[in-house]
């Protein structure tokens, strides 16, 4: 009675073991995944919100893991050095990427790129969005975006704005303004938001695209004066702005925004558990209430919706680039 109790036992914590084991992936070695460090790779340096968003998201991931999660920052190249090897790393799940608007924008904007979005990565969720706002120096004489464009029509060609860099979403955000309002303003690429920032609080540069956390403290302060925000709602952090399609351009929409993905031929089972585990962070009070304060939007969502989500913004940008006039680099 007692050997046929034991093995009743022996039997029950079997069926249980196997059941556990199916619902954690392998890394194809018989290991359940993740069984050592897990590195994200963002094509931008330390500091941006690329990189605070990955950070938030690994220093979780290592409590749902029990192992570590690093950032690695490989900026340069308009974030093409980082997108490639991040495209090209062993699609093992211990490498994956926070990806952005510039993996569509780069489709279009560079003759050959090193690595084809939508080819080279599998989606895994689309983390957050952000917004591009556009912000003026107060002696511009204008207060509404409806105001700007009249003013940009009777100077064409006169009137510049800044971004942070060639093939940015800050620039497509003014490219696409242009073709949709019908005006000639001229861009002013930087190398980065910070000098283009600082340019425009000085008065050298008409107007400025960039992020919400970065313009808030020169909006507060006067320095700048917001117009219109890229987003098709209004920002918690900066509620007065309205938005670009309540101004008057209807469906005018430059956002920015973070996605985490994998190399392609990653395991399905690995990428639907991190969608599964990003997704629940994403969600959760403490880092939704962490990216709002940031000026940023938290998404998450299935695999399915980040992958259309991609495919309609290399096309959108698409666009921009070939109505703006814009040869591939």
């Amino acid at each position: 009675m007692k050997a046929g109790f034991t093995f009743l036992a022996a039997l029950a914590a079997a069926v249980t073991a196997q059941a556990a084991s199916a619902q954690v992936p392998s890394t194809g070695s018989g290991q359940a995944y993740p069984a050592r460090t897990v590195r994200i790779i963002v094509p931008y340096a330390a500091g941006g919100n690329t990189d605070i968003t990955a950070r938030a998201i690994a220093g979780k991931l290592i409590d749902v893991f029990g192992q570590q999660v690093i950032v690695d920052n490989r900026p340069g190249g308009a974030t093409n050095i980082g997108s490639e090897l991040a495209a090209k790393a062993p699609p093992d799940g211990y490498t994956i990427f926070m990806g952005g608007a510039s993996n569509a924008i780069n489709m279009s904007l560079y003759a050959r790129p090193p690595y084809d979005t939508l080819r080279d990565f599998a989606p895994i969720t689309l983390c957050v969005k952000g917004a591009n706002v556009l912000s003026l120096h107060p002696s511009l004489p204008v207060k509404t975006l409806k105001e700007l464009i009249a003013l940009a029509k009777t100077r064409p060609g006169q009137l510049n704005f800044a971004s942070s860099g060639l093939g940015s979403s800050n620039q497509m955000a003014g490219e696409l303004l242009k073709v949709m309002a019908g005006i000639n303003i001229v861009h002013v690429p930087y190398k980065g938001n910070t000098p283009a920032l600082t340019d425009t609080v000085a008065g050298h540069v008409h107007m400025i695209f960039s992020g919400v956390p970065a313009l808030v403290p020169h909006i507060q302060s006067g320095r700048l004066r917001a117009i219109a925000i890229g987003s098709l709602k209004r920002f918690a952090a900066i509620p007065e702005v309205p938005t670009f399609d309540e101004s008057g351009l209807k469906g005018y929409e430059a956002t920015t925004w973070f996605g985490l993905m994998a190399p392609v031929k990653t395991p399905k089972e690995i990428v639907s558990r991190l969608n599964a585990e990003v997704t629940k962070i994403i969600a959760s009070t403490e880092i939704k209430n962490r990216f709002v304060n940031d000026g940023l939007e938290p998404i998450g969502g299935s695999q399915e919706e980040f992958a259309k989500f991609i495919r309609d913004e290399i096309a959108k940008y698409a666009k921009v680039i070939k109505a703006a006039g814009i040869k591939p680099l």
